[in-house]
C-alpha cells in the first residue's frame, strides 16, 4: 500500500528556522532545468548561495558525492514537506541544502521549504487558496511535461549546436581524473541522447540530426514518433508565454512566484542549446528577453500584487491539453500496471520495456513507461484541489479547461 500526500499535514522541518550565514548550497548543474529553478527562487529572495562541486573546495566536493550517495541507499534524503515512500524518486541532480550538512531534494520543495522558513520577502507561493492552486499547476506543468520539450530541444533540434557535454564535464572536473573531461563529456552526451526516448522523444525511423549516430535519438520499435508532438507543443507554450508576458512582467501579476520559476527553469534550459536558443528567440521575443533578465537575477526583490489575469487563458489551455492528460494517463496506467502485479517503474522498468502504456496526446498518439513520481506529483495537485472551497472552485472553472478531471481523478 502506498501513502496518499496529505496537503493539511503540519510541515516537519529538520533543519533550524534559518539559512546559514553563507546561504544556500546546491549541489547541481546548470544543464539541468531544475537547477536553474532553484537558482531563481535563491535570487527572488536576495539569498546567497553555492552550486557544488562547480564553486565548492576540493575537499567538499569530493566527500559530498559519497555522503549524497550513502543517504540515497539509506533512503533518508528529505523532501519537504514529506516524502512518499514507494512513489517519489531520488534524482541524479539537484540537491540543495540550507546548512550545508543536511540535503533536500526536490525543487518545489525548495520553494515550500523558503517560504515555511519566511526567507524571502514575499511568499513565493500565493496566500489565495485559487491562485495558489495555479501557480502550483503552472509550475508542475512546467517540471513534468516542459521537461520534455527542451530535453527535446536540446538533443534533437540542437544536436549540432548543444554544449551540454562540455559544459558539465568542466563542472565536474574536480571529480574526474585528469585528462578525462572531453572523454567524459562526449559520454555523457550519447547518454541523454539514449535517454531522449524515455523522456518522451521518439524519433520516426530513418530519422537524422545531421550529427554522429551516437548523438543521434534513434527510433525504438513500438514507439510512435512524438517530434512533431513535442515541436508543435513548445510552440504553443511559447506562443501563450507570450501573451501573458506582453501585458504583465511575471505570470501571476507583478511580481515573481514559483510558476515563474518552474517556467524559468525549463525554458532557460535552451538558452545555452544554440539553434534552440535561436527558435526561440524568434518565436517569443518577449519571453527570451524575460528569461535572460530572470538568469541575470534582475527579478530579485520585484514587488507587487498578484491576480488571475484572463491573459493566462492561453497557457492553461495548452497545460489542459499536454500536461493534465498526461498525469491521468499516467496514474491510470500505473493503477493498472500495479493490478497486474508489475514493481518496477519508471527509468529502471523502461530499460526493461516494462511497464509501459500507450496514449494520446494533442491528438497524437505516444508510448510512455510509468513514471511513479509523476503519480505523486498528479495526486497532490488533486488534494488541493479538494482542499479549495467551492466558491475557489468556480472562480477556477471559467479559465481552468478540465477541472472535473481534478476532481475526478
Amino acid at each position: 500500500m502506498h501513502s496518499e500526500p496529505n496537503v493539511n499535514a503540519p510541515y516537519r522541518d529538520r533543519t533550524s528556522n534559518r539559512i546559514q550565514d553563507t546561504g544556500l548550497v546546491f549541489w547541481g548543474v546548470i544543464a539541468s532545468p531544475y537547477q536553474l529553478k532553484m537558482q531563481a527562487l535563491a535570487d527572488f529572495g536576495g539569498l546567497p548561495w553555492q552550486r557544488w562541486p562547480d564553486q565548492a573546495g576540493l575537499l567538499n566536493a569530493l566527500k559530498t558525492p559519497v555522503r549524497l550517495a550513502r543517504s540515497r541507499r539509506r533512503q533518508t534524503i528529505a523532501r519537504f514537506p514529506e516524502r512518499i515512500p514507494g512513489l517519489d524518486e531520488y534524482p541524479a541532480v539537484p540537491y540543495y541544502s540550507l546548512d550545508g550538512d543536511t540535503f533536500y531534494y526536490d525543487s518545489t520543495g525548495l520553494a515550500l521549504h523558503l517560504d515555511h522558513l519566511q526567507a524571502c520577502p514575499q511568499p513565493l507561493l500565493p496566500e489565495q487558496p485559487a491562485l495558489r492552486f495555479i501557480c502550483r499547476l503552472i509550475d508542475e506543468a512546467y517540471d513534468e511535461f516542459g521537461l520534455y520539450m527542451v530535453h527535446h530541444n536540446r538533443w534533437v533540434t540542437s544536436a549540432a549546436t548543444n554544449v551540454m557535454g562540455d559544459t558539465t564535464s568542466k563542472e565536474l572536473r574536480k571529480l574526474l581524473p585528469p585528462g578525462s573531461r572531453r572523454r567524459f563529456g562526449r559520454r555523457l552526451a550519447e547518454r541523454q541522447v539514449r535517454r531522449c526516448c524515455y523522456l518522451f522523444s521518439a524519433a520516426p525511423v530513418g530519422f537524422s540530426a545531421g550529427v554522429d549516430t551516437k548523438l543521434t535519438v534513434q527510433a525504438r520499435p513500438g514507439f510512435p514518433a512524438t517530434h512533431e508532438l513535442l515541436d508543435d507543443a513548445w510552440r504553443r507554450y511559447l506562443a501563450a508565454m507570450e501573451q501573458v508576458l506582453c501585458e504583465q512582467p511575471f505570470l501571476l501579476g507583478e511580481r515573481f512566484t514559483l510558476a515563474d520559476a518552474s517556467a524559468y527553469g525549463q525554458l532557460s534550459m535552451n538558452l545555452i542549446d544554440g539553434r534552440a536558443a535561436e527558435l526561440l528567440e524568434q518565436l517569443a521575443p518577449r519571453t527570451f528577453a524575460w528569461l535572460c533578465m530572470i538568469r541575470d537575477g534582475k527579478h530579485a526583490n520585484s514587488t507587487g500584487n498578484l491576480y488571475l489575469s484572463p491573459h493566462l487563458q492561453a497557457l492553461l489551455d495548452i497545460i489542459g491539453a499536454t500536461f493534465i492528460p498526461l498525469m491521468q494517463q499516467n496514474e491510470a496506467a500505473y493503477c493498472n500496471a500495479l493490478k497486474r502485479g508489475q514493481t518496477l517503474f519508471n527509468e529502471a522498468a523502461f530499460d526493461r520495456g516494462e511497464a509501459l502504456y500507450d496514449g494520446t496526446l494533442l491528438s497524437r498518439p505516444f508510448r510512455a513507461v510509468v513514471k511513479t513520481f509523476q503519480v505523486t506529483v498528479w495526486r497532490e495537485l488533486c488534494l488541493h484541489w479538494g482542499a479549495l472551497t467551492d466558491s475557489d472552485r468556480e472562480q477556477l472553472s471559467s479559465v481552468l479547461p478540465v477541472p472535473a478531471s481534478l476532481a475526478g481523478s
